[in-house]
């Protein structure tokens, strides 16, 4: 008799056990799963870029504001672009441009940290002219190169350079 006991409250706890483990992988999908899956299925937010034959150093910039409209920030960022350097090199010709961002508030009108990406577009002398421009950009921390077409850009990469250049400030005991 005894032995029926607990063979029927081991078979209870396994139960409870089994049921519970259910749950929480189902929590586990509806939460991470079906959340990462809608993320891939978002489509990359790119503009037509200009022609090779078509480009100038304006009209660059001019792209590069177009582009940068297309991300997902909140209202409060503010930037400037500018036109940085070309590059003459044997196969391509680049231009760089540098984008500056902060995040300005009333009581502090002048940010404590900025963050900057900086873009790339190269015109190659050997493809056609008919074929657009190839662009990249990469962000003042890293050595990863990101490219338009690509790539769905992160307010939190943003964020995370400022955060760090506060960080190292305190540190420093900088004013």
């Amino acid at each position: 008799m005894d032995k029926e006991k607990e063979n029927a409250a081991i078979e209870k706890a396994a139960h409870t056990i089994v049921k519970n483990g259910i749950r929480a992988a189902q929590e586990y999908y509806l939460n991470n799963v079906q959340k990462e899956a809608a993320e891939a299925e978002y489509a990359v937010k790119n503009i037509q870029w200009i022609t090779c034959e078509n480009f100038t150093v304006e009209r660059g910039q001019q792209q590069i504001e177009e582009y940068i409209s297309t991300w997902e920030l909140h209202e409060s960022w503010l930037h400037c672009s500018e036109f940085l350097r070309e590059e003459d090199l044997q196969y391509s010709k680049r231009y760089h441009y540098g984008v500056i961002w902060s995040i300005p508030t009333r009581r502090k009108p002048i940010p404590l940290a900025t963050a900057s990406t900086y873009f790339v577009i190269e015109i190659s002398k050997i493809k056609p002219i008919t074929l657009p421009v190839e662009v990249f950009f990469f962000l003042e921390s890293s050595r990863l190169i990101h490219r338009p077409e690509y790539c769905r850009f992160r307010e939190k990469w943003l964020k995370d350079i400022i955060e760090n250049k506060i960080i190292l400030r305190e540190r420093l005991k900088l004013p």
